[in-house]
């Protein structure tokens, strides 16, 4: 029963409100609140007044303004970067070393037939020495027999083309193994250009290097072609040169410095979006071998992405014949201690101190002595010509059970050298949301992660390729070679996808899908980098490359001949520098506490107040919105009485008359009686009956009956 009393005076309590009304619930504040500036309002004189209510305005002004900057601050999740220095035993980095040719020449050489002959065929043609203002006649010659015995289906797929950038508003295109000039428009082939055979010829000669045309003699010793130089084919000197095909003379150009001329021709790749398809786009670059590189490796992915993985692993450098020799601390090591894995750009790589089935190995101390020494072969004489234009050793040193990318992070090793490359280690600690958008382990990274095939953890490198790879597949409809394939998705190649080289060209040079994938990858919280010093020196010595040779060519081929030089030979030396490992921390810049401090901190120096002063300030806030509450409510009761007021303009019957009309029928009216006829006799009215007066149907107080009332009788 207590109990509900209490919660029956709580509702009495709360519909009868404070009792206040708003100003006297404002002065009652100001009277009594600790916050300096409300009492000087109420108790001071009029001027006083008006100066310290605009005095207290305007530092209550500039309180919320100093606590919403606070706020936005601390919203703003800001981090402060720390670093410290510390000293432990490390664990030896993973070390990843790839050969920079992917393949053994000899081994892919039958694939890569026709794709070789091609590509000499169109060096042969373009490479020739220019003839003043007509373009070489063997390259605008269709008769000739350079184009035989080639396979020009292949050709046709991806092909080399001339652009011709004298009008630069028109550019003129000209095929290599065809005799059409087409003028492309907006990037776009816009049918047929005419024929070189019709009698038309370009303006200058082709020229992609540095030479200078046939005509314009300089002084000897500059490397330039005599004046009387005869052009290949036709026999006749440049000054009376012929236009292929007409007959007709072409007029010698006026001696001028040609530098400029010669970047007129430039040898690009031509995309399209279909075989014979006019929608194409044209890649070009400043020099030729950059065109020759790109086109080769394109028509060369498309070759092997038909070969079998086991087949391309047999095709490349086998361990035991890259890895002569191994040395971790004071502790032998072969190839058998690394870890094999196909990388798409450099073949068969080898992974030492993975940590996938072992332990990682710690290094006891800094220095050389107690690092990783390595001896490579290259075998750079068997090395694709076309396809890699570098030689020597790619290598990658980076943390345990994580992917090597050798293209983004790796560094080459030349051969002929021993390269000593000195390790600092770097441990970034990132601070994950609010304060920055960094995973732990990548499982709230929205891409599939496609290397998760390898076991490999997580890596800002790895989902950008695997975003690449989805786009790539959802719109190309094939996967690149050189990324894994999503589940159901094959590799693209020329047969089965002419279109994919466009495709994966306007895709790569896409910003919109640049930045879907950015957006859509997050950074790791925690990562270790790995700073490197590097050093060469010429290796072997020739005092000493003799013996050095016969014991590495012995060990390898059991023979006393020498089967080794310098161009394939590499020594590594990696080693910790020192023992000092830094470690890179983010911190919150903002804490609550700094918050909280701050906000107190401006509300007391700005109005003298502290927290009691705010709760305070919140009481009133309540009670006048539990004012508002009430005055609305009874503002809403009074509204409802007038609309059933205007409903019923009478008052309506009290409870008392309700019951008299139920009970008293005495008192309701007769029916009226029908009017007599003229002349007829009147009777006087009957009295009604009267009601009955009980007493003690009367609610009277006690103090009022009398002796003789029944109260007095019980």
């Amino acid at each position: 029963m207590n109990v509900k009393k209490y919660f029956v005076r709580a509702l009495h309590r709360l519909q009868k409100g404070p009792g206040y009304t708003y100003k006297e619930l404002l002065v009652w504040y100001c009277d009594n609140t600790n916050t300096h500036g409300p009492k000087r309002i109420i108790k001071e004189g009029p001027k006083k007044k008006v100066i310290w209510f605009f005095l207290t305005l305007l530092f209550a002004s500039l309180v919320f303004w100093q606590w919403g900057i606070l706020i936005n601050t601390y919203l703003s999740y800001n981090v402060t970067s720390s670093l410290s220095i510390g000293f432990k035993t490390m664990k030896f980095p993973a070390v990843t070393v790839c050969n920079a040719n992917p393949f053994k020449y000899s081994e892919v050489k039958h694939l890569l037939k026709e794709l070789d002959k091609l590509i000499e065929a169109a060096l042969e043609r373009i490479l020739q020495p220019t003839h003043g203002d007509t373009i070489t006649p063997l390259l605008l010659n269709g008769s000739d027999n350079a184009s035989e015995g080639l396979d020009l289906a292949l050709w046709n797929q991806i092909p080399l083309v001339l652009i011709d950038e004298h009008d630069k508003d028109n550019p003129v295109i000209v095929e290599i193994f065809e005799t059409s000039r087409t003028a492309p428009g907006n990037g776009t082939a816009m049918g047929n250009g005419t024929s070189p055979g019709n009698g038309t010829a370009l303006e200058n000669g082709i020229s992609l290097g540095n030479e200078t045309a046939p005509g314009n003699e300089t002084a000897p010793g500059n490397g330039t072609a005599p004046g009387n130089e005869t052009a290949p084919g036709n026999g006749t000197a440049p000054g009376n040169e012929t236009a292929p095909g007409n007959g007709t003379t072409a007029a010698p150009p006026a001696p001028s410095n040609t530098t400029s001329e010669e970047k007129k021709y430039k040898l690009a790749v031509k995309l399209c979006s279909h075989q014979g398809s006019n929608n194409c786009t044209y890649r070009n670059f400043t020099s030729a071998a950059q065109a020759v590189t790109e086109w080769y490796i394109l028509q060369s992915t498309s070759i092997l992405s038909k070969v079998p993985l086991q087949e391309r692993i047999r095709m490349g450098y086998q361990a035991e014949d890259m890895i002569l020799a191994c040395l971790y601390g004071a502790e032998p090591c072969n190839y058998k201690n690394f870890t094999q894995i196909y990388h798409p750009d450099h073949g068969n790589c080898y992974i030492f101190n993975w940590g996938m089935d072992k332990e990682a190995l710690n290094s006891s101390n800094p220095g050389a002595e107690f690092g990783l020494k390595l001896i490579l072969d290259i075998s750079q004489q068997d090395y694709i010509p076309y396809l890699s234009s570098a030689a020597g050793a790619r290598l990658m040193l980076h943390q345990q059970k994580s992917f090597p990318f050798l293209k983004d992070q790796g560094i080459y090793a030349m051969a002929g050298t021993e390269t000593s490359i000195g390790v600092l280690v770097d441990e970034l600690e990132r601070m994950g949301y609010p304060y920055s958008d960094c995973t732990m382990n990548g499982s709230d990274v929205p891409v599939k992660n496609l290397y998760s095939e390898y076991n490999t953890s997580y890596s800002i490198q790895a989902c950008l390729r695997s975003c690449f790879q989805n786009h790539m597949a959802e719109i190309c409809g094939c996967g690149h070679y050189m990324f894994p394939l999503p589940e159901g998705v094959t590799y693209c190649n020329n047969d089965d996808n002419p279109g994919w080289a466009y495709c994966y060209s306007s895709l790569r040079s896409s910003i919109r899908q640049r930045q879907i994938c950015i957006d859509s990858c997050k950074e790791t919280c925690n990562d270790t980098q790995y700073k490197m010093t590097i050093s060469m020196a010429d290796w072997p010595s020739e005092a000493s490359e003799d013996w050095i040779f016969h014991i590495l060519s012995y060990e390898r081929d059991m023979s006393t001949n020498v089967t080794l030089d310098r161009t394939g030979i590499i020594k590594l030396n990696i080693y910790f520098q020192e023992y000092n490992y830094r470690t890179i921390s983010e911190s919150a810049a903002t804490t609550i506490v700094w918050l909280l401090s701050n906000l107190g901190g401006q509300f007391g120096f700005w109005m003298g107040g502290s927290v009691l002063c705010l709760i305070e300030f919140g009481e009133i806030i309540i009670d006048s919105l539990w004012i508002t509450v009430i005055n609305i409510i009874g503002w809403c009761k009074g509204l409802k009485q007038k609309r059933a007021q205007a409903r019923y303009p009478d008052a309506p019957p009290t409870v008392s008359e309700l019951v008299e009309a139920h009970t008293n029928l005495g008192f309701q009216h007769e029916e009226a009686s029908p009017v007599p006829s003229p002349g007829a006799e009147v009777l006087p009215p009957e009295p009604g009956t009267p009601p009955p007066n009980y007493d003690s149907l009367r609610v009277r107080p006690l103090d009022a009956l009398g002796p003789d009332s029944d109260a007095e009788t019980e």
